[in-house]
């Protein structure tokens, strides 16, 4: 890694407020350090900027500690109105030339980041005004001669163009999804309507995620505006809910809703229509910023370090000629994009055949197949003519947070499609046993925020059982299967593709869904449940540092699960702030965990006065935790004590979180629309005949998109000794880890550095269903 030069500095501002602003502040702030700039920590926004003095601070590497677990941004913010003037931008820059300040990091929404690539625009005609009154030296504008911009994009709607996910969006979905799931409770026990209202003036993403997450009756985002008779629909479907048995409904509305003549539909407005139109006894609730605070989000924790690092990697390879950039996430990279570019798409356009504006950046495909998975699954009445196949779904390996939310949207899907669906229990030891029993759409209402497996799992491989569970294929006349589980759903969708050539009964689609808190299923960047599990780590984390910093000089050695796959181990080292995090992956030896031990003494010196090691449960045979907590122990006499907590199970319980809701459900409507068009390609002569490789797949999310590859193909990246494939994107942000714990000599993997990327605008139509 190259070095900034001393004389410059990393400045960080941030006029906004969104959970996980702290992460990439603690993160600029320290890997700025540690390529040898001078950072400065810049108070309330902009209007610190401007009014200077105390408002413009160094920041040292332990001012940033604790930091993570806490919500909003511990610098300030403020909205500031003489930045939006001349003279105001005149004060603020002559206070950065006196502070020899050339790099400016702005975290904020698009307003924010507009204001500062205006203001990088006009630097020289700043600098010549201010040379001109005589308030800098004409040295001073020299070495102040341009200025670097680079900007993080911190904000809950999600409404930024050229990223997934904006810092804060998953911290505020989580607090959204607390409040639903308390209020589904008391909702059901009295057979009430609920009507919550979630922040979104322009961007319905936060209603429409959460929709999704909780299986609503309706949602009203402003890019959808209702059919001018939707009052009438909605109180059909609020009573074809009832009538299918649910003893409540559940309305999301984004606080933008409109109709299609641009009027606005209020809480009040639908709650009165439902209860003087259907009797319901309805409630309604304006969630407000409530939405903004609260503890950051493990995934925003991650996101706002990784956009830091590289933010500060954007300034190092920055020359004059390099425009503004923001840095954005792109599936599981993060690149860099011209600021100014994703701010003009981010503009408020008519849509054709609709008479409501709303942003053009929402005609990205990620909304898309948000908006249709919602229609298809909670707005569509399932077909009178049914298919005459049957799909049956079966959970295997360990229970996790989220399986229960890719069963209902697996079921909803399939009976939509007109098939029948069939319920496997206990795993592949209820396919061999003939435990298998229709699934019906009632049955799975509520399960979306229901954490373990409904249907029973067991870790057992259909190997001993292979002619049983052929027979059973037959006798229940199954036509496809949808294997939802970890490493042991995939080893055994292997097992029965090659029993294939034994038993045609197994000669059927099947589709594998990766689901498992040690996120090592090949295909997948992401498993269902891996997202629950790290924020029960965080969380416990969050608490045992609290622990350690009120007693000082105390060390922590926690044990993480995911067998062979140090993937919970190393992301929770990073939104927990770890010292060290083991894993099987990087092997370690003796000299490492001296060096370690070393790292933790001379930390006792400073401010910080309390270590947190992770280790994964089997990241090595012979230095187990408890060979740590000894070593430690022993080696700390005197300068620190230490403490061991092994987890355990309770990483796999709980309710699953929004991301885990959102991606089984995705993931579970995704698997029966492909069988459905795999069966068609697979009949012949009167029957389903399947025997190809890719007439059995993982769907895994790669990058950014749900893909299916075939189960065969992926054999020669498994390493099937230690249950993990043998190239996980992963591990490539370890070296943050020890950036971020103040190592020495720590080389970052550059074979995929973000380059500038250009915005390419895309017009189009969504067509709206009928809601």
């Amino acid at each position: 890694m190259s070095s900034l030069c001393t004389q410059h500095a990393n400045l960080i501002i941030a006029p906004l407020c969104a959970a996980g602003m702290n992460a990439a502040v603690r993160a600029t702030v320290r890997v700025g350090i540690y390529t040898g700039a001078k950072v400065y920590f810049v108070h309330e926004g902009y209007q610190g900027l401007v009014d200077g003095g105390d408002n413009i601070k160094p920041a040292t590497w332990e001012s940033v500690s604790m930091m993570l677990q806490l919500g909003g941004t511990v610098i300030g913010s403020a909205r500031c109105m003489d930045f939006k003037e001349k003279w105001g931008r005149l004060k603020a820059a002559c206070n950065l030339v006196k502070l020899g300040i050339t790099n400016l990091c702005v975290i904020g929404g698009d307003g924010s980041l507009t204001g500062a690539n205006q203001f990088r625009t006009e630097w020289s005609e700043l600098l010549a005004d201010l040379t001109k009154q005589g308030k800098i030296t004409a040295e001073e504008a020299k070495r102040s001669s341009h200025l670097n911009i680079v900007g993080m994009v911190g904000s809950i709607d999600n409404d930024f163009c050229g990223t997934d996910m904006t810092i804060g969006t998953d911290s505020a979905l989580h607090r959204i999804i607390e409040v639903v799931d308390a209020i589904t409770t008391t909702a059901q026990s009295h057979q009430r309507t609920f009507i919550l209202e979630v922040m979104g003036r322009h961007c319905g993403y936060l209603a429409l995620v959460t929709a999704l997450a909780c299986g609503a009756d309706w949602v009203f985002i402003p890019e959808m505006p209702p059919e001018d008779n939707w009052e009438e629909h909605l109180c059909k479907r609020l009573i074809a809910q009832r009538e299918r048995g649910s003893r409540l409904n559940v309305i999301i509305m984004a606080e933008g809703a409109q109709d299609r003549k641009q009027k606005p539909i209020t809480c009040d407005q639908v709650k009165n229509l439902v209860s003087k139109k259907l009797g319901f006894d309805t409630r309604s609730t304006v969630l407000g910023h409530v939405q903004r605070g609260g503890t950051p989000s493990a995934f925003d924790r991650i996101l706002g370090s990784r956009m830091g690092v590289e933010a500060v990697m954007a300034l190092l390879e920055a020359t004059p000629e390099t425009p503004a950039c923001v840095v954005s996430l792109s599936g599981n990279m993060a690149i860099r994009l011209p600021l100014m570019e994703c701010v003009q798409v981010v503009s408020y356009t008519p849509v054709p055949q609709q008479t409501a504006l709303f942003p053009l950046l929402l005609l990205r495909k990620s909304f898309q197949n948000n908006w249709n998975t919602y229609k298809m699954l909670a707005h569509v009445t399932p077909p009178e003519v049914k298919s005459n196949i049957n799909i049956a779904i079966v959970n295997v390996g360990a229970p996790c947070a989220g399986m229960n939310a890719a069963v209902r949207s697996a079921v909803r899907a399939g009976l939509i499609q007109g098939h029948q669906m069939l319920a496997v229990y206990d795993g592949f030891d209820g396919l061999a046993n003939g435990q298998i029993e229709p699934i019906t759409w009632a049955q799975v209402g509520g399960w979306t925020g229901k954490g373990g497996s409904n249907l029973g799992t067991k870790r057992h491989l259909p190997s001993k059982n292979i002619e049983q569970i052929s027979l059973n294929i037959a006798k229940f006349n199954i036509h496809s299967l949808i294997i939802i589980g970890g490493f042991e759903a995939y080893q055994g969708g292997l097992e029965l593709v090659t029993a294939r050539e034994k038993y045609e009964e197994l000669c059927i689609p099947m589709v594998v869904i990766p689901a498992t808190v040690s996120n090592n299923v090949p295909g997948s960047d992401f498993s269902i449940g891996a997202d629950t599990a790290l924020n029960t780590i965080t969380t416990t984390c969050d608490r045992i540092k609290q622990s350690a910093a009120g007693t000082k000089r105390r060390v922590f050695i926690i044990e993480t699960m995911g067998g062979y796959c140090g993937y919970l181990a190393t992301m929770a080292g990073l939104s927990s702030g770890a010292d060290a995090a083991y894993i099987y992956e990087e092997p370690f030896h003796i000299r490492d965990l001296e060096l370690n031990v070393k790292h933790l003494i001379e930390k006792m010196k400073t401010s910080v006065k309390r270590g947190l090691i992770l280790r994964n449960s089997n990241a090595n045979d012979n230095y187990t935790t408890q060979f740590l907590y000894n070593l430690y122990s022993e080696e700390g006499k005197g300068t620190f004590d230490c403490r061991m907590n092994i987890l355990g199970h309770m990483q796999q319980g709980g309710t699953p979180t929004p991301f885990d809701r959102n991606f089984g459900t995705k993931m579970g409507s995704k698997s029966v629309l492909w069988l459905t068009d795999k069966l068609k390609e697979c009949y012949r002569h009167g029957r389903i005949f399947a025997n190809t490789p890719d007439s059995a797949c993982v769907l895994g999310m790669k990058r950014r998109s749900l893909i299916f590859q075939p189960l065969a193909s992926l054999k020669e990246d498994t390493d099937f000794e230690h249950r993990i494939p043998k190239t996980e994107w992963w591990l490539k942000l370890r070296p943050i880890l020890k950036i971020l714990a103040r190592y020495e000599a720590v080389e970052i993997d550059t074979s995929e550095v973000a380059t500038m990327e250009h915005i390419i605008k895309k017009t189009g139509e969504i067509k709206g269903g009928k809601m």
